[in-house]
């Protein structure tokens, strides 16, 4: 017997059995990195996530024969509907067992909740904003999850969706480079500088994070204007540009974000991060060790993540773009060759770069994975489906 239950975000007790149901069902997969405490629960927190100033959502568990077999949750984003002109709802945090019947009673549920408020469609995986991450895995499942920066299920999730007539919307690819393609040809090298001789662009050049943290608000304005044209975009509140902000520069080292500048404004930038998935995994979730959120973190935990800075031979870069009206001049090749210089110079741990969940619909940003020798060795795809009437 299976039974769908709402849980209660105001309860502790609920939101810590939502947590859970992820780490049964990936026991023993060692590609699986478990959600952080502190990022879950502030999702489910309305009083203090930007998301709901202006949306909703719900979470519901299944239950099979007594146990907690999967869990859901539906969103309705408002400024994303009234961006695109659409009426959809998205789901996420979706996890089951290997069961259409969980899936199926999980999805009705979904389903109902969409059709109540007027909307005629439902998409997914989508969170609750650009930190979140985009899609299901459907390819690439032998590859460690990203730290918090995508997704990871089992090869078994996309039969389930489509099983219940979702189809593709969009997909996100990431792309790996090795560490001898971090050097580019002579060409691209003798571009940047043409670049930089023209004047248009200038690269910001920081010696610490505080020197970088003057910026930060320019930074703010423009990454609100940087992606207007990307299929996930919508326009953010200041709260929630704040809050993505908060948190990457709770996690970024000024080594690894790179800035362009024409005259005094921000017009473009690339964000990288050490990949430090290992040691999450280790730490199981439970505590937030970088996050603004818990600022009292276990002191064990906060050393084996940052040995773990050190450590790691990942590089995740989760942030590119540059403002519409400035594309198609070379900023792009100043943003990668500065990284470039920086990675080979003072940071040559690295053997693998990682460029993260790029939309298929961004095509410029994909031709610069390829022309860099990245290799597609992910793919995360967001699903759509119709709502008739119940």
């Amino acid at each position: 017997m299976i039974k769908i239950e709402p849980i209660d975000t105001r309860k502790r007790p609920d939101v810590i059995r939502f947590f859970r149901i992820p780490f049964p069902i990936f026991s023993g997969n060692p590609q699986w990195v478990p959600p952080m405490w502190g990022d879950l629960s502030l999702q489910l927190d309305r009083r203090k996530h930007p998301f709901y100033e202006h949306s909703d959502a719900d979470f519901f568990i299944a239950v099979k024969d007594g146990a907690d077999a999967g869990r859901i949750a539906v969103l309705e984003n408002k400024p994303y509907n009234k961006y695109h002109d659409r009426k959809v709802a998205s789901f996420f945090l979706f996890e089951s067992i290997d069961d259409p019947q969980v899936a199926g009673a999980l999805f009705e549920t979904a389903f109902a909740w969409a059709r109540a408020r007027g909307l005629n469609g439902i998409l997914g995986p989508k969170g609750f904003g650009p930190l979140d991450g985009y899609g299901m895995l459907v390819d690439g499942f032998e590859h460690r999850q990203t730290m918090m920066m995508m997704a990871y299920n089992h090869a078994y999730y996309p039969r389930l969706v489509e099983a219940l007539g979702f189809r593709k919307e969009v997909d996100f690819i990431t792309c790996a480079i090795p560490r001898e393609k971090f050097t580019f040809p002579e060409r691209v090298y003798r571009l940047a500088e043409r670049v930089q001789k023209r004047g248009t662009f200038r690269v910001l050049q920081f010696k610490s994070n505080k020197d970088m943290m003057v910026w930060i608000p320019k930074f703010i304005a423009t990454y609100n204007k940087t992606f207007v044209k990307n299929w996930e975009y919508y326009p953010l509140s200041d709260h929630e540009v704040t809050f993505v902000v908060d948190n990457i520069t709770q996690l970024i080292n000024y080594d690894f974000m790179k800035i362009i500048a024409h005259g005094e404004d921000v017009v473009g930038f690339v964000i990288a991060f050490p990949d430090v998935s290992a040691a999450l995994q280790r730490i199981r979730g439970y505590i937030p060790p970088f996050s603004f959120l818990d600022p009292i973190p276990s002191p064990r935990a906060l050393i084996d993540i940052l040995r773990e800075v050190n450590r790691t031979d990942w590089m995740a870069v989760n942030g590119a773009g540059i403002l519409p009206e400035y594309r198609g001049l070379g900023g792009n090749v100043l943003l990668y060759t500065e990284l470039e210089k920086t990675l080979n110079s003072r940071h040559r741990q690295f053997k693998y770069g990682e460029m993260c969940q790029v939309a298929e619909t961004t095509k410029e940003m994909r031709a610069d994975l390829l022309n860099m020798g990245g290799t597609p060795h992910k793919n995360h795809r967001v699903y759509f489906r119709e709502l008739g009437p119940a």
